[in-house]
Order: C-alpha cells, then sequence, then structure tokens
C-alpha cells in the first residue's frame, strides 16, 4: 500500500462552506472558534512542487547508494533492535518536527522500520504486488484497486483510499511502482502518485471528483520508498513516505496543526503493521 460532500455554489459559498467545514473540526477536536474565510488554491503552487521534487531528488539519490551494498542497505535502528525483534515496529519523523513549510504547502517525511520472522524477501514482493488483494490486507483504508497495466517489475494501478481522522476524506489516486533488487535477499520498491483526486459523496448517486479548485488538499503528492532485507531468521522492512499537504491557515496552526500532521504517521503506521499481520498469516 502506499501511504485522504459538496455541491456546486458560487465562489463565495464555497468559501463559507469550507470556512463552516473547519469550523466543524474545530468543534469536534473541542476548539470553540469562530468562523474563519479560507481561500482554496487550485493545488500546490509551482514553488512548492519544485521544492518537493528537488526533496524527492535527495532522497532518491541516497536510497540509489544505500541498495548498491548489502552493508547499508537499510538504515539501522541499534538501539531498538529488541522492539523490532519481539515485533513492533520503529516509527521516526525524518523532518525536523515532521514538516517542511512550503509556500502554500506542507512536506512530510515519515519512516517505519519492522522485522517479520520467518518471513522472506519474495513473500514480500509478491504481497506488494498484489493489488487486487489490497482492500483485503488493508481495510478499512483501502476500498478499491485496480492494476492499469504491468510489465515485470513495473506496475501502473489506481486505488480509492478513505482516511478517517475525525472527519473521512475518500481519494482515487493512481500509482506509478518499480521494484528491484541486489541479491535474492536484498529488495526495494519506489512508488510515485500520477494523480490524486478528492471523491464528493462516494458510493452515491451524487458521486463526484472534486475540481482542482474545490478539493481541500488533504493529500497533493505522494512517494513510498520500500527497502527489506532477508536475515536473522526473518524479513527486516523499511518504509519510508513523503507526501505534500496544503498548509495550515495563518493563526489556526496551533489547532490545526497536530490533526494534520497526525495523517502521515498514522497512515504509514497502519501500512506497516497491516503488510505485517499479512506476512505472518
Amino acid at each position: 500500500m502506499y501511504c485522504f460532500p459538496m455541491a456546486a455554489r458560487s465562489k463565495v459559498q464555497n468559501m463559507t462552506a469550507r470556512s463552516m467545514h473547519l469550523q466543524s473540526i474545530l468543534f469536534a477536536c473541542g476548539l470553540g472558534l469562530a468562523p474563519v474565510p479560507m481561500l482554496f488554491a487550485a493545488g500546490p503552487t509551482r514553488a512548492a512542487t519544485l521544492a518537493y521534487d528537488t526533496y524527492i531528488g535527495g532522497i532518491e539519490s541516497r536510497l540509489a547508494q544505500q541498495h548498491r551494498s548489502s552493508s547499508s542497505f537499510l538504515i539501522p535502528e541499534p538501539d531498538r533492535e529488541s522492539r523490532l525483534r519481539q515485533g513492533g515496529p520503529v516509527l521516526d519523523r525524518v523532518t525536523p518536527g515532521g514538516t517542511i513549510a512550503l509556500p502554500g504547502a506542507m512536506l512530510h517525511h515519515w519512516r517505519g522500520t519492522a522485522f517479520v520472522a520467518g518471513a522472506t524477501t519474495g513473500q514480500l514482493e509478491q504481497l506488494l504486488k498484489d493489488f487486487n488483494a489490497y482492500p483485503r490486507h488493508f481495510a478499512p483504508q483501502v476500498l478499491e484497486t485496480q492494476v492499469l497495466a504491468a510489465n515485470g517489475d513495473h506496475i501502473e494501478a489506481s486505488m480509492r483510499v478513505r482516511q478517517k481522522h475525525v472527519i473521512t476524506v475518500v481519494l482515487d489516486s493512481t500509482y506509478d511502482v518499480t521494484f528491484g533488487r541486489l541479491d535474492a535477499r536484498h529488495g526495494y520498491s519506489r512508488s510515485q502518485s500520477t494523480r490524486i483526486a478528492e471523491i464528493e459523496s462516494p458510493g452515491t448517486p451524487g458521486e463526484r471528483v472534486l475540481r482542482a479548485d474545490e478539493e481541500h488538499g488533504f493529500l497533493w503528492r505522494l512517494n513510498t520508498y520500500w527497502s527489506y532485507e532477508e536475515r536473522d531468521g526473518g524479513l527486516y522492512m523499511q518504509i519510508e513516505s513523503v507526501s505534500l499537504t496544503r498548509s495550515i491557515p495563518v493563526g489556526l496552526g496551533w489547532a490545526v496543526r497536530p490533526f494534520v500532521e497526525s495523517v502521515p504517521r498514522e497512515s504509514l503506521e497502519f501500512t506497516l503493521r497491516s503488510v505485517c499481520d499479512a506476512l505472518r498469516k
């Protein structure tokens, strides 16, 4: 897995409705704030996209170096080895504070590491490549999947995902996924979102894709990287998730930021735990 309802109105009505939507989130969190007008841009700014692409380039250069040698294939977790061997995942913020502020956007980078006794690289690759089984392995987040094209270790797939964090958001996404191996015991994959769309009223006669100037920016871009190594009688796995979301409205960071920042971490943990559970069955 890779790492979230409104009728057409005038521009002013849309702004009012979304202000009320934000207010409902704050009240649900116990924060009784007055409505705050919010302008919703049509997708990320060019500056944010360029900064994100530059950051991704640095990650992929580092991973390419890691994957050239079995001795450096994974980032070590020596002080938490016992926890990994007991089956508990280890989660780390890679960026200071968990996010990087960009023009009109936020970049989130998290890493998770886990160990499954008795598992192999082949079993994990079979699990990750079987997109048709994702709704079973990753329920209730993944609702629907479809393989659009497959050519060996290169797969294009679509996915409908439901994220529930106080509010519920449904997204339709497509991904370009590539797998590779250093040898029989060391493998990796790269997944890059090529389209992410927010869905209004999913599963109803009124279902539709929100336009760029209507959607809320819960997720604009998502890159996911798996690295896995078979040793010590099992499989060590690391997953890095890098996402781009809308920034927090000025003056509401203290209230909204903890909520927004919980989504990337919780999604990463859910994915890693679901993979571990599937490998143990």
